[in-house]
């Protein structure tokens, strides 16, 4: 790996993707890196102030509205499009969620370690709530803090790296276009081309669940309702 390619989805929710920016900028990186956010359709005043923010803190926005006319969400063709640059550019694929804040050290972290690795196709830091315990989604993970290992559970796209050598391996093009999230399907082919998804309980980041989909937080609280709403009207009814 010659360096880090960072990408952030982002849908409005716009108070914590600029935190989230504003981590990632102010990471302590020793490799070349590139960060793009790609703005799937939020808001006119939204995208307003992530042009603004992009020439405050020297990222390359993407307007998905630019390339498509697709509603959102738009995560595949994000991931199709952020595999390719990185397979050009032999460069680690990190994907950092709009609703992750990560610590100073977090990024060079992850790739340090993945590097040392061999066999590793994801690398994941785990999620924390504000008083610093593990949440959603990697509530499996509780009771392993201070740890690092190798899981065959599905590790979540909330802050991850994606090593070269399983981008060459799988293309993100035979992804199912009619679902809207990929990370399931993505750690567990990784696991079925013989690599190992690391899971880091060294390097917590900060995740306020779902605040970039605020319709999710009706899963948590009332579960029923949020399935029955899912899988009859589709997501936008929620």
């Amino acid at each position: 790996m010659k360096k880090m390619n960072i990408i952030t989805p982002v849908k409005d929710s716009i108070e914590l993707t600029l935190q989230t920016i504003k981590a990632i900028t102010a990471s302590q990186l020793s490799v070349p890196f590139s960060y793009m956010v790609y703005n799937d359709f939020s808001t006119p005043e939204n995208t307003e102030l992530l042009k603004e923010a992009s020439g405050t803190y020297g990222f390359t926005l993407v307007n998905i509205a630019d390339i498509t006319d697709h509603p959102s969400p738009n995560y595949l063709l994000i991931l199709q499009m952020a595999q390719k640059e990185a397979i050009q550019e032999n460069a680690a694929l990190i994907i950092v969620e709009s609703d992750v804040t990560v610590a100073p050290d977090t990024l060079q972290k992850l790739f340090d370690e993945s590097v040392i690795r061999k066999d590793c196709g994801i690398a994941a830091a785990v999620t924390v709530d504000s008083q610093g315990a593990i949440n959603y989604p990697y509530l499996y993970a509780k009771g392993k803090e201070n740890s690092v290992f190798s899981t065959r559970k599905h590790v979540s796209f909330c802050c991850s790296l994606l090593k070269p050598d399983f981008l060459n391996k799988y293309s993100f093009e035979e992804l199912n276009p009619e679902k809207s999230w990929h990370d399931v399907t993505i750690s567990h082919k990784s696991l079925q081309l013989g690599f190992n998804n690391y899971l880091f309980t060294t390097l917590p980041v900060l995740h306020q669940p779902h605040s970039s989909r605020p319709w999710k937080q009706l899963k948590y609280t009332n579960p029923l309702k949020y399935y029955w709403i899912k899988w009859t009207k589709g997501y936008d009814k929620i």
